[in-house]
């Protein structure tokens, strides 16, 4: 048996990391500016973090939800003090993808309706809202044939409010930054007059901030710049430092019941041991406050380069789109500088670094920026 051929790999094979750094089977450096599609959050092999691990990983067990697990409780506690939603619930699963499913599944029980609207370009993992942001028709299908999801332009609030005005959608689901959709930032107003159109509507307000989440932006989750509170979060990617694990964020609004929903692996000890670990360094660590330093930092000093056509994002979530395809430039980057990077279709190099990437970290990258381009 061999895997399954279905991504495009790199000749390198990357063994261990430390930090912002990661080292191939052959002992060379790279400067990892991608963290794993912004998986890792606190840097890689943070000693913390491992000791967490180890001592639950001593302790070998695993129940997840058949009986009490103080862990759980552990998370949730910390999760709603460090992003300011105290008052909401946690239900914890294994991915981003499944966290959107039971947000969307959650959405549809709370209103008795099927109707979803997403965004142009928007990404929400193989689910129902997902949208094929590429020219491969095979990409993305929904699995939740029961919904129905109309796709409408980004920050065109009369749209939103001509899809809503029969009451008859069940969420609305945004991404707090469009991720594989180009790094497109929605419009502070925007997200106000969204949130003020569901609550009149009754539309559930999901807010995907898997990818965008997490301090990534500068704060804890992206649509705080906009000062709304959603009816819905969804998390994962940055939750574990690299260990599979992903939340929903569910406001007072909904009433739990057992059965509603469920999971086999979610919120197991290991995982939940992971995502404290995390929730602390980020914590002790200042990191979403380093990742709104640095990260203005790096989009000023990108602004600068001539050859850019624009720079996209907040904090440690830019996209550089370029006027020609970058797959070039990213080959540069990797094989001549040692740099990783991750791309946004055709034109964009996105970058996702982790959060603890220093001033000096952001400077051998724009370095290293500099030399790929000319070369």
């Amino acid at each position: 048996m061999k895997p399954f051929d279905v991504y495009p790999l790199f000749d390198i094979e990357i063994t261990k990391g430390r930090g912002c750094y990661t080292y191939d089977k052959n002992g060379v450096e790279y400067l990892d500016m991608y963290g794993g599609h912004a998986v890792i959050s606190i840097g890689h092999s943070h000693p913390y973090y491992i000791q967490k691990m180890e001592e639950q990983m001593e302790k070998l067990v695993f129940y997840s939800n058949s009986v009490q697990n103080s862990l759980q409780v552990k998370l949730a506690e910390k999760l709603g003090k460090l992003s300011g939603y105290e008052d909401y619930s946690l239900f914890l699963i294994n991915s981003g993808a499944e966290a959107n499913e039971n947000a969307l599944k959650l959405a549809s029980f709370h209103t008795g309706r099927k109707k979803v609207v997403a965004f142009s370009k928007s990404f929400h993992g193989r689910t129902s809202a997902a949208v094929r942001v590429t020219d491969n028709p095979n990409i993305v299908a929904p699995l939740n044939e029961d919904l129905d999801v109309e796709f409408l332009p980004l920050n065109d609030i009369q749209a939103v409010k001509e899809a809503l005005k029969n009451k008859d959608v069940c969420a609305v689901i945004i991404e707090g930054i469009q991720g594989v959709g180009g790094i497109r930032v929605p419009e502070p107003e925007f997200l106000k007059s969204l949130r003020e159109v569901c609550t009149a509507t009754g539309t559930i307000l999901i807010l995907d901030e898997i990818q965008s989440g997490y301090g990534r932006s500068g704060k804890f989750f992206a649509h705080q710049h906009a000062g709304i509170r959603p009816d819905m979060i969804t998390t994962a990617k940055g939750m574990g430092n690299g260990f599979p694990i992903g939340g929903v964020l569910i406001s007072p609004l909904f009433k739990p019941v057992h059965g509603m929903l469920g999971t086999t692996f979610g919120g197991n000890h290991l995982a939940c041991s992971a995502a404290i670990a995390v929730l602390d360094v980020m914590k002790g660590e200042k990191l979403v406050e380093n990742a709104a330093t640095v990260g203005s930092y790096l989009i000023k000093k990108l602004n600068a380069f001539p050859q850019i056509k624009e720079i996209r994002g907040m904090g440690l979530m830019i996209g550089i789109e370029m006027n020609e395809p970058v797959k070039q430039l990213r080959n540069n980057l990797l094989f001549e500088q040692k740099v990783f990077t991750g791309a946004s279709g055709t034109h964009v190099i996105r970058l996702l670094p982790p959060l603890n990437i220093s001033k000096q970290d952001a400077d051998l990258f724009l370095s290293r920026f500099s030399n790929a381009l000319n070369s």
